[in-house]
């Protein structure tokens, strides 16, 4: 083990004055250094003002004044921590710098004079809402709490529903100046040793200052690919579908300062899937499952294809030669439908920064004063705000936030490429899609299993929502020590 740099000394004024500098004791307000005499022996308590619970230090206080000169006379910190202080965690160091970055955490270090160690009483709280419904992922039927942004709180939402003797919930610290608290969370009898140890090395690989964005600041440092707009992690709010995820095999990482959790490793459809699909009869659940698939396909393949019926009707089929614009309109296709989309992206821009007692105006704004109008002057036509409705429907029907960005990008893109190359854009833009899906991959794990590749128990799962009984199995592709459920 390294030797620290900055050792605690049995003098408490070399200490004080250590700590006093590296806190910024003068500097800031909130930290706060109390000094104190207890039993003929001089103390200091360092904290942050917010962090401290009140009523501990308060407990501690009453004790300490009660304390006599002889009860501490030997073993004064052996004494102090197994006697004198009633709080389970308690723990104690010689390395100043720990100190520091300790009590900049939350906890309360006591520096005793005659004493070459500093006790660490973890008695932190932070400000926390309570564990409501995520509103990205709401269901009819099921449990109605969610992450919140203490790291604390989110073990134990996760912790109750997972009582299984190995779950392992180990603790780590990103950042050189941040110093954020992550949690990497596996079922140690279930997950991939070797994928655990490359995740947590990874994570322990991070070099930079701080991650304010929290756990998307992590997914960058670990996911690689910063060029391709596809997930290569799942973010989710709700504790039971963390839970659901590492009884399969994955491993979770959850940030301190966030209310959203890391899954990983994922694959293209774990995006796909919802809770509530689980939530439901496994008839209706599969129902639900392919209504999903068809607007998720649509809002990627739907426009490309009616642009590309519109612009080359030989080849429809005479039934179908009502597809395609009525009339034609003053702005070309292309452009019609770059500028709704743009208008569309505008619009949920300002409606997430829109005051909720705003939202049924700007709805109102949105819908009759710019759509009806614009078609009315013939900027629009009639099927493009049609069809891209359709595809807008299908984007915010994917489950994955992060997947309904990456699948608009894609359908701009193969738009662009169907306007520019007709029917050869439109099939080389579908074939590059999806060799670069087959060739992604997720900390080894393929992106298009179990379709690519193969794998016929997987592809009937990810079809079909299949009763839970049936499914006692884990994936393949996580390579679990325990493949039965």
């Amino acid at each position: 083990m390294e030797q620290p740099k900055n050792l605690v000394k049995s003098s408490l004024k070399d200490n004080i004055s250590y700590l006093r500098t590296e806190l910024g004791v003068e500097k800031s307000f909130d930290v706060i250094q109390l000094d104190a005499e207890h039993a003929g022996r001089e103390m200091a308590f360092y904290f942050v003002d917010g962090f401290v619970k009140d009523d501990i230090l308060l407990h501690l206080m009453k004790i300490f004044i009660k304390l006599k000169e002889e009860d501490i006379h030997s073993d004064t910190l052996k004494k102090l921590v197994k006697s004198f202080i009633p709080y389970v965690e308690v723990e104690t160091t010689n390395d100043l710098d720990k100190v520091v970055d300790a009590v900049l955490a939350g906890p309360t270090a006591l520096v005793v004079d005659g004493v070459d160690e500093v006790i660490l009483i973890d008695a932190r709280t932070y400000p926390a809402r309570g564990p409501e419904e995520p509103d990205t992922e709401r269901v009819v039927r099921g449990s109605r709490d969610g992450f919140v942004e203490t790291l604390v709180f989110n073990t134990a939402l996760t912790r109750r529903r997972i009582r299984d003797r190995t779950f392992r919930i180990e603790y780590m610290q990103v950042g050189r100046r941040s110093k954020t608290d992550i949690a990497v969370c596996y079922i140690e009898d279930i997950a991939d040793p070797a994928m655990v140890q490359e995740m947590k090395d990874s994570l322990a690989k991070i070099d930079t200052d701080g991650i304010p964005m929290a756990e998307k600041t992590i997914e960058e440092f670990i996911g690689g690919q910063h060029w391709n707009p596809f997930p290569v992690v799942r973010y989710t709010e709700r504790p039971d579908t963390a839970a659901t995820h590492l009884y399969e095999g994955h491993i979770c990482i959850i940030v301190d300062g966030s209310p959203s959790v890391l899954i990983t490793p994922t694959t293209f459809w774990h995006h796909l899937q919802h809770a509530e699909e689980y939530r439901n009869k496994p008839v209706v659940g599969a129902y639900l499952r392919f209504v999903r698939y068809i607007a998720v396909w649509a809002s990627i393949f739907l426009l490309p294809l009616w642009y590309l019926f519109a612009v080359e009707p030989n080849l429809l089929p005479e039934q179908f030669a009502y597809i395609g614009p009525n009339e034609d309109g003053k702005v070309p296709l292309l452009l019609q439908f770059l500028i709704v989309e743009i208008g569309i992206d505008m619009l949920r821009m300002a409606a997430i920064h829109t005051p909720t007692a705003l939202a049924t105006a700007l709805g109102l704004i949105a819908a009759l004063m710019i759509g009806q109008v614009a078609v009315e002057v013939g900027l629009l036509t009639n099927e493009v705000i049609l069809y891209l409705a359709m595809a807008a429907i299908g984007t915010f029907a994917t489950p994955s936030y992060e997947l309904s960005l990456a699948n608009r990008i894609v359908r701009i893109l193969l738009l662009v490429a169907t306007a520019l190359f007709n029917v050869y854009g439109f099939v080389i833009g579908i074939v590059v899609m999806i060799i670069l899906l087959s060739r992604m991959k997720s900390f080894g794990v393929p992106y298009m299993w179990p379709f690519i590749p193969f794998s016929p128990r997987g592809f009937a799962d990810v079809l079909i929502r299949a009763p839970i009984p049936l499914k006692n199995k884990r994936p393949k592709v996580l390579n679990p020590q325990d493949p039965d459920r």
